[in-house]
């Protein structure tokens, strides 16, 4: 190493970077190639590259994915990342310097480049000449007037919403309106780190078998045991599929009568725990968990299933104040087993919410309007489509996640800007289409 202080630590390293971005958003990498930060990413607290998302620009042309950054390139054999598919995603290593003859090797077996910030950095650790920076919108609401940014943010919101809407169109030209429904709030159910396999679940096992469950002539605890032994055995979930589990949490009654009911089943296909991401997932939102919600879902609107129980709770619900009523009807509290357990054997004491007004508030406004509006379309009954779309311009905010809430610093926007699920709708719109896709030159704040 050369100008590099080799005292620096990993946070500082990182520090450096993000402060050379704000200068500079060209470089070239340890084999000469020259590479342009398009959007740097933002940082990620799970496991995986330093900066998610991110997009550059290479001789190949423009590269998504992560940047891990580490004091040394040899830290990429030290912490094992060769061996995580976490880190399959990373497209760009960059380091305080440069130490190992090979390129850093993910999982999947391909080099990644290596970009070395000794080279840029002189010994008092400051940047060379500045050029252009990597986020030409960084904090530009301090330049622009609020109107022009909630219209931006409103707008933004209104695309996201229709692209929903359309998506749901599409989806209901190929399968039945109540399964697209419970395919919606599975998927929402899941969270961020498990929507794909929640979806996957609800293909396997449909709303009907679930609706035909409950139906029965038979007790609630007997209704939600059989739902939650299907959904749970199907979803590789239940203790005799988990590897290494513990003896004594089989001996749970509940877990031992999910486990009997599951042996009386004639379902085949069961679903491999691998693609269950267990990992850093906070209890509330365990897929055990949220497994068993949709149970008890299920279970409220046996009388006349949950698309029609959806759609009369929609048809009653005043635009004023309506999105109370419609969460209400979504808000799951637990009895028995699930009141006390995020998972078989592992206690939550004190909180037998299944799914809070957090959760139920974001199925309303990504599921339930968008999929009511597309409904509306699909039957022509314009009336409840227009009533969807109105509650989504009243809904008020929802709680922020980290998407949005690195969007609003990215941008520089006051909390109060950022009012309502609309404009929240809009941000990670903006995130999603614009920002992560390098598409700088087509966003309108950028052009401003």
């Amino acid at each position: 190493m050369t100008n590099l202080d080799n005292r620096l630590n990993e946070s500082q390293i990182t520090e450096i970077w993000q402060h050379m971005l704000r200068q500079r958003n060209e470089f070239a990498t340890e084999d000469g190639e020259p590479v342009k930060i398009v959007y740097p990413g933002r940082l990620n607290d799970d496991r995986g590259g330093d900066f998610r998302d991110a997009v550059i620009a290479t001789g190949g042309g423009l590269v998504k994915g992560d940047i891990e950054v580490h004091v040394k390139s040899s830290d990429w054999q030290t912490h094992r990342h060769h061996h995580d598919p976490s880190y399959n995603r990373v497209v760009l290593h960059v380091v305080g310097w440069n130490d190992a003859e090979m390129p850093a090797q993910p999982f999947s077996g391909r080099g990644i480049p290596v970009l070395a910030l000794d080279q840029f950095i002189n010994g008092c650790q400051q940047p060379e000449s500045p050029t252009s920076s990597a986020m030409p919108c960084l904090g530009i609401a301090e330049h622009l007037p609020a109107n022009i940014i909630a219209e931006f943010l409103d707008a933004a919101g209104e695309e996201r919403f229709l692209a929903k809407t359309a998506r749901f169109e599409a989806e209901l030209a190929q399968m039945e309106a109540g399964q697209t429904l419970y395919c919606g709030i599975m998927s929402a159910l899941g969270y961020s780190k498990n929507k794909v396999p929640m979806l996957e679940l609800a293909r396997c096992v449909p709303l009907q078998t679930l609706e035909f469950i409950v139906k029965g002539e038979i007790s609630d605890e007997e209704c939600l045991a059989r739902q939650q032994a299907l959904l749970l055995g199907t979803a590789g979930l239940l203790p005799s599929q988990r590897i290494r589990w513990e003896e004594e949490n089989k001996a749970e009654e509940w877990a031992k009568k999910l486990e009997r009911l599951w042996d009386s089943c004639q379902q085949t296909q069961t679903m491999s725990l691998d693609a269950w991401n267990l990992f850093k997932v906070r209890p509330n939102n365990f897929p055990v968990r949220r497994i068993a919600a949709i149970s008890y879902l299920i279970l409220r609107y046996k009388e006349k299933g949950i698309l029609d129980g959806i759609i009369n709770v929609m048809r009653e619900a005043p635009v004023e104040q309506g999105h109370i009523r419609l969460e209400k009807k979504l808000i799951v509290n637990a009895s028995g087993y699930w009141a006390s357990h995020f998972d078989f054997g592992m206690t939550h004491i004190g909180n037998p919410t299944l799914l809070g007004r957090s959760r139920a508030s974001d199925i309303v406004v990504n599921v339930i309007l968008p999929f009511v509006l597309a409904l509306s379309r699909f039957t022509f009954k314009p009336e409840m489509g227009k009533k969807a779309l109105a509650l989504y311009h009243s809904y008020p905010g929802l709680a922020a996640n980290a998407v949005e809430l690195h969007t609003r610093h990215q941008l520089g926007l006051r909390t109060n800007l950022v009012s309502s699920a609309r404009r929240q709708q809009g941000l990670l719109h903006i995130y999603n289409t614009l920002c992560t896709q390098g598409r700088c030159d087509s966003c309108r704040l950028s052009q401003l």
